[in-house]
């Protein structure tokens, strides 16, 4: 039997070594001498090999259900019903095809978003891009707290005791020094996200009309109005929010990832965008029963001690620890795309296989926007819910600036050669995309500066 080699990344989930080979069995013999994983089938090596890619997809995806994305898809749901749910098929293959040109960068270059925009536009548009999104992420960072703040508020927990220690808490958990990890609690914290699916079974709504709703556009009783335009473009924000991009393109770098292992980080970024837009339909449900029983909420901390006296406690409880699960995944990801930005705009080394000693920068970039959100939100007085809402809908608003830099790399031939760059269906897909996008926030734009426009 011949000897079957798959080299496997650092940070893997295996905890493998960058040089690890897979061999076959008439070559254990060699193996013992060396690192190495022994299989008997072919399978078992296209598993192995998975494995090792596993992760940055699922978690950039997971990640942006965050705690924006909770309390937008609960509102679309307890505002509108089922009318929005085929608004998440429609966005599921553009969460795809944009993620997906994301990994094939950073395998292609080994290098993060921001580094890469620097190398090819120059520092004017690297400046631009950098200074938008820290902006964003700092914005969204709080809106991370806040939902800690609320949640916790709402099982007793003072905010002053909840957001200090869930700030030093997330320190803690990417200061350690090892990416796999890191790696392994994030896959852990998106993995809970499954508790949704039970939620929305235990608010029984009509699957019929979950089926029809899901497959068939159907407009809301009162038409077009601002709300529901400021509501589709939030969803937008959320599902696709500038922070991945940076995010992904570093952690696939992080990886080591190499062009044999595309096709895996292709059906990690696959299912990582299937799993998501299932649980923000799951979402959306809960927040449909608000609609069906007439309760009006402001945030998904309001909407949990109102279904109390019908869920029960467990229902309640379950919706408040979620909304802060998905507050720690979003904050940890969002931090790690400032840092790395950050840090390779200023040439630090920044990489959590280093330690505290060995990446100053990079990890005082991380703790100083974890820091700084968690203190804004302590501010008395702040309106929390409508930072929430309006970072969501900010973030569809520079999304399709931050678009046009990837798709713009993904059709430099110098930089990716030809079999790498983007076909004409990918341009033609993208460009759409860029399109529809910006069209969104043109809406937006108007609605703002004409505030009856659309009722």
């Amino acid at each position: 039997m011949r000897l079957e080699k798959v080299e496997l990344a650092a940070g893997s989930v295996l905890g493998a070594d960058p040089a690890l080979d897979i061999v076959s069995p008439s070559d254990a013999g060699s193996a013992t001498k060396e690192k190495g994983i022994t299989v008997r089938h072919g399978w078992q090596r296209h598993l192995l090999t998975f494995l090792m890619v596993f992760g940055p997809g699922l978690i950039v995806m997971e990640a942006d259900n965050d705690a924006g994305a909770v309390s937008t898809y609960m509102q679309a749901g307890g505002q509108y019903g089922l009318h929005l749910l085929w608004l998440l098929v429609v966005l599921l293959p553009i969460c795809y095809f944009v993620q997906e040109m994301v990994a094939r960068l950073g395998i292609a270059t080994g290098k993060g978003h921001a580094a890469m925009i620097y190398e090819r536009f120059g520092k004017w548009w690297g400046h631009f891009s950098l200074f938008d999104l820290m902006l964003v992420n700092f914005l969204t960072l709080i809106t991370e707290f806040a939902a800690i703040s609320l949640a916790l508020s709402a099982l007793g927990v003072s905010p002053y005791i909840a957001v200090p220690v869930a700030a030093l808490g997330l320190t803690l958990m990417v200061i350690t020094g090892s990416y796999l990890r890191w790696e392994r609690i994030v896959i852990a914290l998106c993995l809970m996200d499954l508790t949704w699916f039970w939620l929305a079974y235990k608010v029984h709504p009509e699957w019929a009309s979950v089926a029809r709703n899901t497959v068939v556009p159907t407009m809301p009783a009162g038409g077009i109005a601002s709300s529901l335009i400021f509501l589709v473009i939030a969803i937008v924000g959320t599902t696709i929010a500038p922070w991945q991009l940076f995010f992904q393109q570093s952690c696939v770098a992080e990886k080591r990832l190499r062009f044999a292992d595309l096709k895996w980080a292709r059906l990690d970024t696959l299912i990582g965008s299937v799993f998501t837009v299932c649980v923000a339909g799951a979402m959306m449900l809960v927040g449909n029963f608000g609609f069906q029983h007439g309760i009006v909420f402001q945030d998904p901390a309001q909407f949990a001690g109102a279904v109390l006296p019908m869920l029960g406690h467990v229902t309640r409880n379950a919706i408040l620890l979620l909304m802060v699960n998905a507050a720690v995944l979003g904050t940890t990801a969002i931090s790690l795309a400032s840092a790395w930005a950050y840090g390779e705009v200023k040439g630090w080394e920044r990489s959590l296989h280093k330690n505290l000693r060995e990446a100053p920068g990079f990890y005082a970039t991380y703790i100083s926007c974890v820091g700084a959100a968690a203190a804004f939100v302590l501010v008395p007085h702040v309106p929390l819910q409508l930072v929430i809402l309006s970072v969501q809908v900010f973030a569809g608003v520079i999304l399709p600036s931050a678009i046009i830099f990837l798709q713009l790399l993904l059709n430099d031939r110098e930089l990716l050669g030809e079999r790498w760059v983007n076909r004409p269906w990918n341009n033609f897909i993208n460009w759409t995309i860029i399109v529809v996008l910006f069209a969104l926030s043109l809406l937006l734009a108007a609605q703002v500066m004409l505030p009856n426009l659309f009722n």
